[in-house]
């Protein structure tokens, strides 16, 4: 549990450093959320076989729904999450000096909707390609994560900030570009995603990989006698 939770520090800090650092004035620009992206990427790769990689306390709950994590590592996670964000917050603002900030201006409702949409899909992603049997093994799950990280960011950006992470939003609190009182616009999507993530993905049973990946002949020796093979 020690070495799981050392690799969620240091991939959760990464992480909310990289937005900082290209986010906040002086900023990286345009080009911003490929360094988000990157670096999701990157320690995904990292730490993916030792801990699973979440790096966000939405993915976890999603992760503990779908039955691939217990709670002490779920609380467990999301202490350490929390606790590295908040201390990546502060070195950025320490690099940059401090500021000076502006705090965003939110429409509520689309903020609501955009948080929601795209953390179900970043847990959704994880969900099917880290935890599925079917893709078991593959070479491809960390750039599908940073990926739609990188597609949230410019598709949902300009309305939110693209936090899709409680982590993240701890951060943005701590670099004060939102106020206390806002928190939860962002907190409660995230949540409520990760929660529906995880349920949607047992509900379906994407985990189960029987249907979709066998070849004809290994669904002919699934079948029960008497009964003819799936076509």
């Amino acid at each position: 549990m020690g070495r799981k939770l050392a690799v969620e520090a240091i991939g959760t800090f990464f992480l909310v450093f990289t937005i900082g650092m290209s986010v906040l004035e002086p900023s990286g620009g345009p080009l911003a959320p490929f360094a988000i992206a990157s670096v999701l990427m990157v320690m995904v790769y990292a730490g993916g076989h030792v801990s699973g990689a979440h790096y966000n306390p939405a993915v976890t709950l999603a992760v503990f729904l779908r039955g691939a994590c217990t709670i002490h590592e779920a609380i467990g996670y999301w202490v350490i999450q929390l606790v590295s964000a908040a201390v990546a917050a502060t070195v950025v603002l320490w690099i940059k000096g401090g500021g000076p900030l502006t705090v965003m201006t939110l429409d509520v409702s689309r903020t609501l909707a955009v948080e929601f949409a795209f953390t179900f899909a970043l847990a959704y992603v994880v969900l099917n390609v880290a935890t599925a049997k079917g893709v078991e093994g593959n070479s491809y799950y960390g750039l599908a994560i940073g990926f739609t990280v990188l597609a949230g960011a410019y598709a949902v950006g300009p309305i939110s900030g693209g936090a899709f992470n409680p982590a993240v939003s701890l951060a943005t609190l701590v670099f004060g570009v939102i106020a206390a009182g806002d928190i939860w616009i962002f907190l409660l999507p995230q949540l409520v995603a990760g929660a529906l993530a995880g349920l949607l993905f047992n509900l379906l049973d994407l985990g189960d990989d029987k249907a979709t990946t066998a070849t004809p002949d290994e669904q002919a020796s699934l079948t029960p006698v008497g009964e003819p093979a799936a076509r």
